[in-house]
């Protein structure tokens, strides 16, 4: 492998296969590595927020998603404390349910669809170094593992062949979408500008026959557990924790876990009752971290540029959007619509104004504060009200935007008249008498 392409894309699992089917459908020649196989799995919310399916949807894959068994889900049960939040999710361009598939469906799906697109796919392709040409970055050099190939493995590079040795290749810019540790990122020096320590850690695993008609949110005192329908007939059950407690939970992760699952009353009942089908999993590796995504002759997509805790449940969604917003950059700099540096930057400009609010909300979610006294005011005004359980529902699935939902004319519609009193509390002379 020793060719030119317009773009070659280093990772190969949503971020990067979106973005490469992206490009290639426009007429971009791209190639798409990856050092491993797929089908395969990763650490993941599963949660493909509505806004990400809209994209699926617009894309032509959704299909392929439902076709797989992922079930919609049209419904959420958020519950803290006393209060029970139970509503649908709001419709955004038709969609009103969100998907929670495996990511050994979603990766090669996603992956399928850029072969098809006419990218090339190499499978088990270890990159060893970013190629230079003075401060720019024009190409890749990697080893192909023995027995590449795999689904969608197509063209000279990724030939489906049992070959394996030294290979490069060249292209006009080189994209990571290789995770948080990404090696584009390092090799590139690409500046981080914000960064806050990992403040939760998460643990989960697979239920067969558990009783769950929705997905469900528990938020308890230092802890969340959450329940969402994947493949198979199978939940994705999990738990987040603050990290301060990682010695104390690493020295029994089952039975930590079933602890938590315990503490979660009837949803932890349901959970458990189940039966487990797989391990637990769980990672206290969940930084919040926002890099500058492109430079010389390279750029970054998904958890490479951004990455939030999954607390919040963004990350596929919003690596869906950044493929979205990287492809228009790419075609429009390398076309000649405008630089290539300005169609950059305007990525990035727009990236930061869409994740910025959820990066400062999520890190607020993963705090694990207690409720203020306008939080608590605001869900128990929302219990009983279908219209406005609705649209807190879209804030937490990222359709109606943060910034918005928290503003004062939102926040005093959102109250109502009977919130507007439990958040100003007793009057001075009230609290005297008392």
């Amino acid at each position: 492998m020793s060719e030119k392409y317009d773009v070659i894309v280093v990772g190969a699992r949503v971020a990067g296969a979106s973005t490469a089917a992206l490009l290639a459908r426009r007429g971009l020649r791209v190639l798409v590595v990856d050092r491993a196989g797929f089908p395969s799995d990763t650490l993941s919310t599963h949660q493909v927020q509505l806004p990400g399916i809209v994209r699926l949807a617009r894309w032509g894959v959704l299909p392929h998603v439902i076709a797989s068994g992922a079930p919609a889900t049209r419904r959420a049960r958020f519950t803290q404390g006393s209060v029970v939040l139970d509503g649908r999710y709001p419709a955004l361009d038709g969609i009103d349910a969100m998907y929670s598939p495996r990511r050994t469906v979603l990766d090669a799906i996603l992956l399928d669809a850029a072969a098809r697109a006419g990218a090339e796919v190499r499978e088990r392709f270890i990159v060893d170094e970013v190629v230079r040409d003075g401060d720019r970055v024009v190409g890749i050099r990697g080893t192909a593992k023995v027995g590449s190939g795999g689904v969608g493995a197509t063209g000279p590079a990724g030939g489906g062949g049992a070959g394996s040795g030294a290979a490069s290749a060249t292209a006009d810019i080189v994209v990571g979408a290789d995770g948080k540790h990404s090696f584009v990122a390092r090799a590139a020096h690409a500046p981080v500008y914000r960064f806050d320590s990992p403040r939760t850690m998460c643990s989960y695993s697979y239920f067969a026959d558990v009783d769950l008609d929705a997905g469900e949110m528990r938020v308890l005192d230092r802890q969340v557990v959450t329940s969402w329908p994947t493949n198979d007939g199978l939940v994705m059950a999990a738990v987040l924790l603050p990290v301060a407690g990682l010695a104390e939970f690493r020295a029994d992760v089952e039975g930590n876990t079933i602890a938590a699952f315990k503490s979660a009353g009837d949803l932890g009942e349901r959970i458990l009752a189940g039966r487990r089908v797989e391990r637990y999993r769980s990672s206290p590796d969940l930084p919040n971290a926002m890099r500058r995504p492109f430079g010389p002759g390279w750029a970054l997509v998904g958890d490479a540029g951004v990455v939030l805790d999954p607390i919040s449940a963004q990350g596929i969604a919003h690596a869906l959007q950044d493929a979205e917003l990287l492809a228009d950059a790419i075609v429009d700099g390398l076309g000649g619509r405008r630089p290539l540096d300005e169609a950059l930057s305007g990525y990035w400009r727009r990236r930061d104004q869409r994740s910025g609010p959820m990066y400062d909300f999520t890190l607020r979610l993963a705090s694990f504060a207690p409720p203020s006294r306008r939080d608590q005011a605001l869900l128990a005004s929302l219990e009983g009200r279908p219209a406005e359980i609705s649209r807190f529902l879209g804030m937490l699935a990222g359709i109606v935007p943060v910034r918005d939902y928290f503003a004062v004319p939102s926040m005093l519609h959102a109250l109502g008249l009977r919130g507007l009193p439990r958040l100003l509390g007793p009057r001075p002379a009230d609290r005297s008498a008392a």
